[in-house]
């Protein structure tokens, strides 16, 4: 037996790490997909993450909206119902969305989820 996984399980422990990440975003507040890269442990891969949350299977406990661009922005085209959708989400937690943007400075997680998540003021 070896210690290196085959590409299916890879792929599966990558998807576990990321969907765990993304689930400790506490409600009210969003992170980005580089974030959330870096707190699964796969810093500079951002489009991972999107790639993760595309594929994944419709979980209604995923809160797949508070991912956003390191900029605040909506990651996905504006008008599309899925844009619809996320910016319906956060405003019904209180985050504000103006023009497909958060201010991130409001309610964005720090770089390091596990301080934010468990030290930020307010949380």
């Amino acid at each position: 037996m070896t210690d290196e996984l085959d590409d299916d399980e890879a792929r599966e422990l990558r998807a576990s790490r990321i969907l765990q990440a993304v689930a400790a975003i506490p409600r009210g507040r969003v992170a980005s997909y580089g974030a959330i890269a870096a707190r699964a442990g796969y810093p500079g891969r951002a489009r991972l993450i999107g790639r993760v949350l595309g594929d994944a299977p419709n979980r209604p406990d995923l809160p797949w909206h508070r991912v956003l661009r390191a900029d605040g922005k909506i990651g996905i085209p504006a008008g599309t119902r899925s844009y619809r959708e996320q910016c319906k989400r956060l405003k019904a937690e209180g985050v504000t969305v103006k023009d497909g943007r958060v201010p991130m400075s409001a309610f964005g997680l720090d770089h390091d989820l596990d301080r934010a998540i468990w030290g930020w003021p307010g949380g």
